[in-house]
């Protein structure tokens, strides 16, 4: 399994606005993606902005470009979200998933 990453940052009005528009859009986009295997979004609001980590789970490369396209590396974002971001960064990480365990809170 691949890990992509990717950080974005908003302003702090702009936030809650932003982390919306990935649950409400970006994630049923992803879910119709062959080989997309989940999403995690990880915010950190910090003064004066919000940090967010997405990080998009894929079965193979081969489904990483099925996303991104051949030159996977480059950041994939919708035109709407590029205007709540106030900044971000162009190149998209990718690691192999060696372990993944979750505890359960219940």
């Amino acid at each position: 399994m691949i890990a992509r990453t990717w950080r974005g940052w908003t302003t702090p009005a702009n936030a809650d606005t932003y982390e919306n528009f990935l649950k409400q859009k970006v994630f049923p986009q992803l879910q119709g993606i062959e080989g997309h295997c989940g999403i995690e979004i990880l915010r950190r609001d910090l003064p004066g902005e919000a940090e967010f980590v997405v990080i998009n789970y894929f079965e193979s490369i081969e489904a990483v470009k099925r996303f991104a396209g051949d030159n996977y590396t480059i950041a994939v974002f919708e035109p709407e979200a590029r205007k709540l971001l106030s900044r971000i960064e162009t190149e998209a990480h990718h690691y192999e998933v060696r372990t993944s365990e979750k505890k359960s809170t219940g």
